[in-house]
């Protein structure tokens, strides 16, 4: 890996620029990571003009259309489509042109609905999607096939990994389109200020998940990048699970919230159980996760905190 070109899509999001961060802490190379304004993926010339300019020799791709329950209900069609046209036009391009290795991030959506837990990677096709995410997962599915099929035809060096939900500093906490820890921190934040009695959350609060602090996977990539090189994916997680209820419960205390919190089972739930079996990336390439659940969250809260100070001292 040392001295090679690196191109990570979508490394300036959430996930792109600690990988970034990573890569050249590491100093393993010259890293590009272009803006959506000089390079569009959704358009075969753009893509086409980003390897012709770049000329990567490692491609990490992380650039996708993301969001919470909402986001993912209210957009079905774009979430599928912008995804798939990313992840098919990315990787063509890379194959190509000559790249040595190309890493693509999935995501844990691509398991079925109804998963035993903890999910292993053979269960991955056994079963439909949660509905309220399947576009957006089988989307990214389809670049786990792609990277087979070309590593089977053409000897394309195409790996595929699938991180847990993640937080930490940089999440998107817009209310609109944020996911559960974010779009918590900025409620129960804003019900602290307000002295308000009551917070409602989505759902039964029954469903459980697993998280993962950004830092720990943006190493586990880069890990992956430079120690793993197997057709089959490879589940990125902490290795364990927590209900909706206990994470609201438990954002409420670290922001200073002492209201109720209500649950609203009008809203969805989702999937009904979110938990990786982490075993592949420990054997693979010596990956296990190192902040603890506690204490990434106090830091998250912390980063948020003080960009809000900061964007009110700017206004």
């Amino acid at each position: 890996m040392s001295d090679r070109r690196i191109l990570v899509t979508g490394g300036a999001g959430f996930l792109g620029r600690h990988v970034v961060a990573e890569i050249e802490r590491r100093r393993l190379g010259a890293v590009t990571a272009p803006r959506k304004a000089q390079f569009d993926l959704t358009r075969e010339a753009d893509v086409g003009r980003l390897f012709e300019t770049v000329k990567p020799q490692v491609v990490i791709h992380l650039a996708a259309v993301v969001g919470g329950i909402g986001a993912n209900r209210e957009s079905p069609g774009r979430f599928f489509y912008e995804n798939v046209m990313m992840g098919a036009m990315v990787m063509e391009q890379a194959r190509v042109t000559g790249v040595e290795k190309f890493v693509g991030v999935g995501t844990i959506c691509a398991y079925p609905k109804l998963a035993p837990v903890p999910f292993r990677e053979r269960d991955l096709w056994n079963g439909y999607p949660e509905e309220t995410n399947a576009p957006y997962g089988i989307a990214k599915k389809m670049l786990l096939v792609q990277g087979q099929a070309y590593r089977q035809q053409y000897g394309f060096r195409a790996i595929h990994l699938l991180p847990v939900n993640l937080y930490g500093p940089h999440d998107n906490f817009d209310p609109a389109s944020s996911h559960v820890i974010p779009a918590l921190i900025r409620k129960f934040l804003e019900a602290a200020g307000r002295a308000d009695r009551t917070v409602v959350c989505w759902g039964t609060g029954r469903a459980t998940r697993e998280f993962l602090y950004v830092e720990d996977c943006a190493r586990a990539v880069v890990d992956a990048t430079e120690r793993y090189d197997e057709p089959e994916p490879v589940n990125i997680g902490a290795g364990f699970e927590i209900s909706i209820r206990d994470l609201a419960h438990l954002i409420a205390e670290l922001t200073g919230f002492r209201g109720e919190i209500a649950f609203d089972p009008g809203k969805p739930d989702g999937q009904p159980r979110r938990s990786l079996d982490v075993t592949r990336a420990r054997d693979a390439f010596g990956f296990t996760a190192s902040t603890g659940f506690r204490d990434g969250l106090a830091r998250t809260i912390a980063w948020y905190k003080a960009q809000r100070v900061g964007a009110v001292g700017t206004a």
